[in-house]
């Protein structure tokens, strides 16, 4: 029997691995799909456009806002970020898990208007470990890894409004737990009222 799919909600600071995290476990289920974000940041090295984000300017980006095809957006770090609306709802209709990788205030946004997704947070095992990480990738000036160190602290304390929690320490557990997640969501009974219903 059919299933709809499951929007799933992934949250945490920069640095604690939410990007290897997915795309380990979108490379290994075929039933995974990456909600694609808009975002005024520059394009980084190894990204592509439409793949890991559609890039806009700004005059762009506003449009969208003005056009109503954005579900949430918000300024983070001097750029702005946004989830259009179309691809996460057709991607749900065909069965999908549709992932979407969404800061902290954005995420409460769109919890509010799908009330029955799942919410993840992802944590690195310690602070210093996330200092390591954000430095170690050497894109970006001091100045900048200082604000997201500060906007790392700002975001944990919204843990609390999320699901579930998954400390990312080895990569392989991390993702392991991820699945785990979407399998026992998959299950509830909430879920499957159309194959209970087919027993009455």
């Amino acid at each position: 029997m059919f299933r709809e799919g499951l929007l799933v909600i992934v949250s945490g600071p920069s640095g604690a691995g939410k990007g290897t995290v997915l795309k380990q476990l979108k490379d290994s289920d075929d039933r995974i799909r990456f909600s694609v974000s808009a975002t005024t940041r520059p394009i980084r090295q190894g990204e592509t456009e439409g793949l890991n984000y559609f890039f806009k300017t700004r005059d762009e980006f506003k449009s969208m806002i003005e056009k109503g095809q954005l579900l949430e957006w918000v300024e983070y770090c001097g750029n702005y970020y946004g989830t259009p609306k179309e691809y996460i709802e057709s991607t749900i209709k065909e069965g999908y898990y549709c992932l979407l990788e969404i800061e902290v205030e954005g995420a409460a946004n769109v919890m509010k208007a799908y009330s029955d997704c799942v919410s993840v947070f992802i944590l690195p095992p310690s602070f210093e470990e996330l200092r390591r990480r954000i430095e170690q990738r050497a894109t970006e000036k001091p100045e900048i890894v200082t604000k997201r160190l500060e906007r790392a602290k700002e975001e944990m304390a919204y843990i609390g409004n999320y699901d579930y929690v998954i400390v990312n320490d080895v990569v392989y557990d991390a993702v392991e737990s991820l699945r785990c997640i979407l399998k026992a969501e998959k299950l509830k009974l909430s879920r499957n009222s159309k194959i209970i219903e087919q027993y009455k």
